[in-house]
């Protein structure tokens, strides 16, 4: 997915620019990139982060830098950011989002006379596309609508030119843009907010869909581009797992969306009797202590997460090295598994192969008895607007395999509907199915009404593709 953080500062920008976007690093593990303008004009520095962290590879360039604007970002694709020249004049650019329609948008701007530089894999990059159809408008303003006609799937950007830094929220709002604001004027725009808090930043604005402000870098204002929109679809699975528990989207806090399904799991399981409530950290960890709230069971931490050097698990396209990297990192505390029945739980079940490793090793270590609650709803279609999850198809998915099996292959649309529907019978034989090939003693999921419930927003301002297969 990738994530981003821009300023316009009354001082150098770039400390701010280098640790904000740093605080992304959750997002992605493929590339990192800082750009910076100042009396020298644009600077920028782009490096491949899969082996080192982004810190360890920037702070080398931070001596060299020197401006009050900049722009930087975790990529999870390619690199970014671009500097791009145009009708609307040079600017830099980093995006957030997945273009579905890329080849056909790049045949359009070849047609149009346009032509790419920066290949990933031989095929041109969604920065570039987006870069791109912001240079052929005749101003940044034109630039940002033209991205939001033109584009299929999402597209969240920052755009730095002489004037400042212009921050787009995606036109249905996918992901989250928030302002922040220090004492001196000095103004911000992040991804994830608590990129904003320790860097002195007071959150001023949570931008709409669609909507685009200028953070002036000479007046310190933030002027009103776009408006905006009135459909929201913001992605939910953001506040049940990607985000960071520090973050907050749209005004709602993501570890308090978590303590709340947790919560919510625990008041639909009735005379079940177990010892401890534990959470698959680290993102299930807030679900497991919500749920430890209302039975007033005890919450132990049974496993814990070695976090210095393991990236998240999920992110790497090779299934092998996702495996090996879900295992080592995950070291179990024995005195709080042996001899005990433990309800474990997990924000989502995507793949499945990782938690069936980690869970397959319970009872050497003593587990009596294993209990899992995923804290959202069977993930039956591959997300399609942010790559949260690289997936070469949907049999990828734990879930579509169960369909599939219990369907004998020949699953469709009106299968599917029933599928996602906790009450009837082929979603129980699917749940039932998972339960027994993951080994464990029960299974149980969030429903998508708890799910919504717990985030607090109305059903029709949320993504929920994932779980439902409607857009």
């Amino acid at each position: 997915m990738g994530g981003f953080f821009g300023c316009a500062s009354r001082t150098s920008c770039v400390a701010d620019v280098f640790y904000g976007s740093d605080y992304h690093s959750h997002l992605g593990n493929i590339r990192g990139g800082l750009m910076v303008y100042g009396e020298n004009g644009f600077q920028r520095f782009i490096h491949d982060i899969r082996k080192d962290p982004f810190r360890s590879k920037f702070e080398q360039h931070l001596d060299g830098m020197d401006g009050s604007m900049g722009i930087g970002c975790i990529s999870d694709t390619d690199p970014q950011p671009l500097n791009l020249a145009g009708e609307a004049g040079v600017f830099g650019v980093t995006m957030v989002g997945v273009i579905s329609n890329l080849e056909t948008l790049q045949k359009e701007l070849c047609h149009g006379g346009s032509h790419f530089s920066e290949l990933v894999n031989g095929k041109v990059g969604p920065t570039e596309i987006a870069g791109t159809l912001i240079a052929s408008s005749p101003s940044i303003k034109e630039g940002l609508l033209n991205l939001q006609e033109k584009v299929e799937g999402s597209c969240s950007v920052l755009v730095m030119t002489e004037k400042g830094v212009y921050a787009c929220r995606d036109k249905f709002g996918r992901t989250p843009i928030v302002i922040g604001q220090k004492a001196d004027g000095s103004l911000a725009a992040s991804l994830e907010s608590c990129a904003l808090h320790n860097l002195g930043y007071k959150i001023v604005r949570w931008l709409g869909p669609g909507e685009a402000v200028l953070l002036n870098g000479k007046t310190f204002e933030i002027e009103s581009v776009l408006p905006a929109r009135k459909q929201c679809r913001m992605c939910a699975f953001m506040w049940i797992y990607y985000g960071f528990p520090a973050s907050s989207y749209d005004g709602i806090n993501v570890e308090e969306v978590r303590y709340r399904c947790g919560a919510a799991l625990a008041a639909r399981d009735k005379n079940l009797e177990v010892d401890a409530v534990a959470g698959v950290p680290d993102s299930g960890t807030a679900h497991a202590l919500g749920y430890a709230s209302v039975t007033h069971l005890p919450y132990k931490r049974s496993f814990v997460k070695y976090t210095p050097t393991w990236p998240r698990s999920f992110i790497s396209d090779s299934q092998t090295t996702r495996r090996h990297v879900a295992k080592m990192k995950l070291i179990p505390i024995q005195d709080f598994i042996h001899g005990q029945r433990l309800l474990f739980c997990e924000d989502s079940i995507v793949r499945g192969t990782q938690l069936k490793d980690t869970f397959a090793r319970l009872p050497e270590w003593g587990a009596k008895e294993v209990h899992v609650r995923a804290a959202c709803p069977p993930i039956l279609f591959g997300c399609k607007y942010l790559n949260f999850s690289p997936s070469r198809g949907p049999l990828e998915l734990i879930a579509r395999r169960a369909v599939h099996a219990l369907e004998d292959g020949k699953e469709d649309e009106a299968h599917m509907e029933e599928y996602t529907d906790c009450n009837s019978e082929k979603y129980k034989k699917m749940v039932e199915m998972i339960c027994k090939e993951m080994g464990f003693t029960t299974l149980k999921y969030q429903t998508l009404e708890d799910t919504i419930a717990a985030i607090g927003e109305p059903p029709e301002g949320l993504c929920t593709y994932c779980w439902t297969g409607k857009e």
